[in-house]
């Protein structure tokens, strides 16, 4: 047996699934982390008393991937409302899920977004996506998400720039919907299925769970990495480690720093979020809000506080505002979101206070039509194997998927 360790680089979910699968077999392994907590993208800083993910994150329920490697119970989800509101024509409407939440039909129905033809062709969307088997799903034809819901679906302009354009903007964090129309219809049956919830603690909470199963001696914090040779890790504090494979978990651009480019780096989208503290929400409803006149920077705005009251202290609410793809630093950008904000809620927003923001530069890799025609392999070269959400589907399942399948590969390998 080879005593020499699989060194994971990059703590964040992909990285933390290959640990736990290469333990499940007694695989002796180190993983560096070059922040002071493991998550990566995944984490929640406390700041006078709320908590602040590391830009606007939910967890979906139905991951089959999360139901397999996390606690729910532990986590103490709590769900969002299904469905949304809209700021549309200087008021805000309701477009919910009829089947999760029947007494919001009639709001639905007459809510001024699309035509009655297109709840028709929402419901047969949403039957199309939720029967079969995922396999199923993602063997269909690809293309464009923009492309699929005009064209195959035959919904309207005004359902899709309304409605689906700020919410998967929301999600995909592009808005001309250029990312595969598979990907879409695989999150829509997430939406479908499950529940967007937050844990009590915080998105963070779920890798500090993956974390808590993986002895503490064998994961390194505060540990930068310099360079990859073969199967040597050159650390910047001058230690080096020798190891019998080396699994890249970090992001594209670091991978390809770290590997001089052995690992190419794909497109990333970015996002900016701005946490506000207010004494009173701006609405009550569980409920993301879209931007469905597609002016201003806000793409959606929510209440994290209205859905865990801990993400707040006692009496004050949580505000968490979400623009994608700005260039501004957010500094710059945030009076104009302040007057967004001051349009569609009046004057309260003038008592509301900027607790922070974060400019998240390398938030989720592009995966455009027919990303998957040609899927990342975990293997790069003998001994240097990578995962991440790049590699699988740009969402926490598609990490901790990669971050398994990573893991495997090095076992086969090493049998």
């Amino acid at each position: 047996m080879n005593s020499k360790p699989v060194v994971i680089i990059g703590a964040g979910l992909a990285g933390l699934c290959c640990a736990r699968t290469l333990q499940k077999q007694g695989c002796n392994f180190v993983l560096l982390e070059a922040g002071t907590e493991v998550g990566g993208r995944v984490r929640t800083d406390v700041v006078d008393g709320f908590r602040l993910d590391h830009g606007f994150q939910v967890f979906q329920t139905a991951y089959p991937e999360a139901q397999q490697q996390l606690n729910y119970g532990a986590l103490r989800l709590r769900s969002f409302d299904p469905g949304a509101l809209i700021q549309t024509g200087g008021k805000q409407v309701l477009m919910s899920d009829p089947w999760r939440r029947p007494q919001d039909l009639l709001a639905t129905l007459m809510n001024g977004v699309g035509t009655f033809s297109d709840r028709l062709k929402l419901a047969r969307l949403r039957w199309r996506v939720t029967r079969g088997s995922l396999e199923d799903l993602w063997a269909q034809p690809d293309s464009s998400t923009e492309q699929y819901l005009r064209e195959t679906t035959g919904l309207s302009a005004d359902m899709v720039d309304r409605f689906f354009r700020p919410w998967f903007t929301g999600v995909f964090l592009e808005d001309r919907l250029t990312t595969s129309s598979r990907f879409f219809r695989f999150i829509f049956r997430m939406f479908a299925l499950g529940d967007a919830a937050l844990p009590e603690d915080g998105m963070g909470a779920i890798a500090k769970q993956l974390a808590e199963s993986l002895p503490a001696s064998q994961i390194r914090l505060n540990t930068k990495v310099d360079s990859v040779q073969s199967l040597r890790v050159q650390l910047q504090n001058g230690e080096t480690i020798e190891s019998q494979a080396i699994v890249m978990a970090v992001d594209g651009p670091e991978a390809a720093r770290l590997t001089q480019g052995a690992i190419r780096s794909p497109e990333f989208h970015s996002t900016t979020c701005f946490y506000y503290s207010a004494t009173r929400p701006p609405f009550e409803r569980k409920l993301l809000m879209l931007n469905g006149d597609r002016t201003g920077p806000i793409n959606n705005l929510c209440v994290p506080s209205n859905v865990v009251s801990g993400y707040a202290p006692t009496g004050r609410s949580l505000i968490s505002v979400s623009v994608v793809g700005s260039k501004q630093d957010s500094h710059d950008l945030e009076p104009a979101v302040r007057r967004q904000l001051r349009d569609w809620f009046g004057h309260q927003t003038d008592q509301w206070s900027l607790l922070r923001s974060y400019l998240i530069r390398h938030a989720l890799p592009n995966q455009s039509a027919h990303f998957r025609d040609t899927p990342a392999s975990s293997k790069i070269a003998a001994g240097l194997y990578q995962c991440g959400d790049h590699c699988e589907t740009s969402s926490i399942h598609g990490a901790m998927v990669s971050g398994r399948k990573a893991a495997e590969t090095v076992l086969r390998d090493r049998a």
